[in-house]
């Protein structure tokens, strides 16, 4: 199984020294846009003014975001896993976990990237401030730029079965192609209302559960059957390839 997770707007400062090596990452196919991503934010990392407008920043927020982004060449880095904060990352937990629990993230995990497409669980990444939804100067939509190569890579490397965790923003930029075996997550309640921000908090408890737990999961039937075991309430909806996961509402921080 290969779970895509999207991204956090929220990240970690800091990491071991550099550079980033893209071609070692998951998907190395997806080398080339890479670099073509890191070069037009770092040409755009030198111009604080048309930075904040592009990426719509605060004054507050533009001085680490031109820091990161003329860095992602040879700035510190660390796991993806690490590296990313906010709802969903708090609630896998990562620093809580064992080398067990780790490896598996590394293996099963890809946490789906604007500047990178998706990185592996551990693949050593910089800090970068970019969303799926900016025109960066230099670069057709990120849309038209990640959809086909990913896809392609996907189509590639994807094992027997895909958990889909993305949001729709991050699916828009690589879909899972269709003779892939794969299951798009909703997250609702019991009464089956659409939650947004409890959303990323049951995915990251879901994605820990999985990680804690290591079951092997090749389809959408032997998910199921986990959950079922494992008290996941997890059920199938009418739309094919799309399953719903039910929680409650819990306390998180945003």
């Amino acid at each position: 199984m290969m779970i895509l997770l999207p991204p956090s707007e929220t990240k970690r400062d800091g990491g071991a020294p550099g550079p980033a090596d893209v071609s070692s990452w998951a998907f190395p196919g997806l080398a080339a846009p890479r670099g073509q991503v890191r070069e037009a934010l770092m040409a755009l990392a030198g111009d604080p003014a048309q930075t904040r407008r592009v990426l719509k920043l605060s004054e507050k927020q533009l001085a680490g975001a031109v820091r990161d982004n003329a860095g992602l060449a040879d700035g510190p880095v660390m796991p993806a896993i690490d590296r990313y904060t906010g709802v969903l990352f708090d609630a896998l937990d990562t620093a809580s976990l064992d080398g067990y629990a780790r490896r598996w993230l590394g293996a099963h995990v890809r946490i789906h990237s604007a500047p990178f497409g998706p990185v592996g669980a551990l693949d050593p990444i910089p800090s970068y401030r970019l969303g799926a939804a900016a025109s960066v100067p230099g670069l057709p939509a990120l849309r038209r730029h990640w959809a086909e190569s990913v896809t392609a890579e996907l189509r590639a490397h994807a094992p027997d079965f895909v958990l889909d965790l993305r949001s729709e923003a991050y699916v828009d930029l690589g879909p899972v192609p269709d003779e892939v075996s794969s299951a798009y997550v909703r997250v609702v309640t019991e009464q089956g209302k659409a939650l947004n921000h409890f959303n990323k908090h049951a995915k990251g408890a879901l994605v820990r559960r999985l990680a804690t737990e290591r079951p092997r999961i090749g389809s959408e039937r032997t998910l199921l059957g986990w959950a079922a075991r494992s008290g996941v309430v997890m059920r199938r909806t009418e739309e094919s390839g799309v399953l719903e996961l039910v929680t409650d509402q819990p306390t998180a921080r945003k």
